[in-house]
């Protein structure tokens, strides 16, 4: 703390405005001439801010990531299900369980049905394929069964080689488009086009590999397998294998509802849903699917940032603390100074100048702890970070009003002092 002596020479209050610049000055002496409790008493206030900062990195990333993922489709794309995987009820989840599968007779019905589709396509996929090269072999590999008019709507962009066509979908040919992971940990210096492969035990010749897209939340984009649909259920049979349709509209707004309308009723009808039930499927937009995640996001960025206020809450609790014990240790410095001319207003500016420089000293480091924490999080799992001005400024605004919410009280009892008492005041 500041000592006593430091006050001989002139007023350190007064109208000059460098009072302001001086009392930041003794604050960071303060500061630096007692590491360890400074270290501890900003502790809770950097917690709370870089918790804060790393949330909202997190959450805008992740959010730009999957809007960049949904969008890319189009806005234009539906999806049916037999139940969406965007669903947060419970009795709806396992009702859609219970109900029947969709089929690639389902899907021609559409394909048929749908005057307003541009393209309709069909998808089903095994999270959990081996694919295996010579005596290499990797795990856990995406294994796609799609239709061709699959690629355009998912739009699927190619290195080399190309997508499957009608003619291998009708003669289920064992073909496939492989990710650029499989190249790589099967195949390194292989030219892999016209290669076999072998799929969960079944042989396949590459004819296409795609364009890496590198990875996110510590899972790769590039480990997968595309095979048509009719050799993949004719691999891994309909048994709990629900086809995906999607469906591409000629427009956004009225072609879209259109084209979701008469997907509806063709299903319907062949499922027999009664007229006055729901149906039996769930259709998403890209614009909903998005929508509920952001719902989601929502929820988890308020409980996070209620978790850090917390922390903030405590940060604050003890700067104040820690500032009436200062305003006790310099009791005789504060009587010299009024008995200088100090007014009440002085001192209580000096000592709230001091208690909000250490809250922005604390933020500042939480800005920098929460960026760091996001960015090697990122570098280490990839999940996505996007850094945001107004997140960094509002951390830095909300560790200031911390220090003047808290510091206030000790500023206050320093002001109301009585000079003659704290000149005779000894440690």
């Amino acid at each position: 703390m500041v000592s006593n002596g430091q006050c001989a020479g002139r007023p350190w209050f007064g109208r000059n405005p460098m009072n302001v610049t001086e009392a930041i000055r003794i604050a960071l002496q303060s500061l630096w001439a007692n590491k360890l409790r400074s270290a501890l008493t900003l502790l809770g206030v950097v917690i709370g801010v870089a918790a804060v900062i790393a949330v909202v990195t997190f959450v805008n990333g992740i959010n730009g990531y999957v809007a960049e993922r949904v969008f890319r489709l189009g806005t234009d794309v539906f999806i049916v299900f037999k139940v969406s995987p965007a669903v947060t009820n419970v009795d709806h989840f396992l009702e859609g369980e219970k109900r029947k599968n969709l089929t690639m007779e389902d899907y021609r019905a559409v394909l048929e049905a749908c005057q307003h589709c541009l393209l309709v396509g069909a998808s089903l996929r095994n999270l959990n394929g081996h694919v295996k090269y010579n005596e290499q072999s990797i795990s856990d590999t995406w294994v796609q069964g799609l239709t061709p008019s699959m690629a355009p709507i998912f739009d699927v962009d190619l290195e080399s080689g190309r997508m499957f066509n009608e003619t291998d979908l009708d003669s289920r040919a064992a073909v496939a488009v492989i990710g650029s992971d499989i190249v790589e940990n099967l195949m390194p210096g292989v030219d892999p086009i016209g290669k076999e492969i072998r799929i969960d035990g079944w042989t396949y010749q590459v004819i296409g590999v795609g364009k890496t897209k590198g990875k996110t939340l510590g899972q790769s984009l590039d480990d997968y397998a595309m095979i048509p649909i009719t050799t993949y259920l004719k691999q891994y049979g309909t048994h709990d294998n629900s086809v995906r349709i999607s469906g591409k509209a000629a427009g956004v707004g009225p072609s879209l509802e259109a084209a979701m309308d008469e997907a509806r009723a063709v299903l319907r009808a062949r499922r027999h849903d009664p007229p006055d039930g729901g149906d039996s499927f769930d259709i998403e937009t890209n614009a909903s699917l998005l929508g509920i995640w952001s719902s989601l996001s929502g929820t988890f960025f308020v409980a996070m940032i209620g978790i850090a206020a917390i922390s903030l809450v405590v940060g604050g609790i003890v700067i104040m603390n820690i500032m009436l014990v200062s305003v006790t240790e310099r009791t005789r410095e504060v009587g010299i100074r009024k008995a200088m001319g100090a007014r009440r207003s002085d001192v209580l500016l000096q000592f709230l100048i001091e208690s909000v420089t250490m809250a922005l000293v604390g933020g500042a480091l939480g800005v920098l702890l929460g960026v760091t924490l996001a960015k090697g999080i990122t570098a280490i799992i990839g999940m996505p970070s996007v850094i945001k001005l107004w997140a960094v400024a509002a951390g830095l605004v909300v560790s200031a009003s911390v220090g003047v919410f808290f510091g206030v009280y000790p500023a206050r009892r320093a002001a109301t002092l009585d000079p003659i008492a704290a000149l005779r005041y000894e440690m």
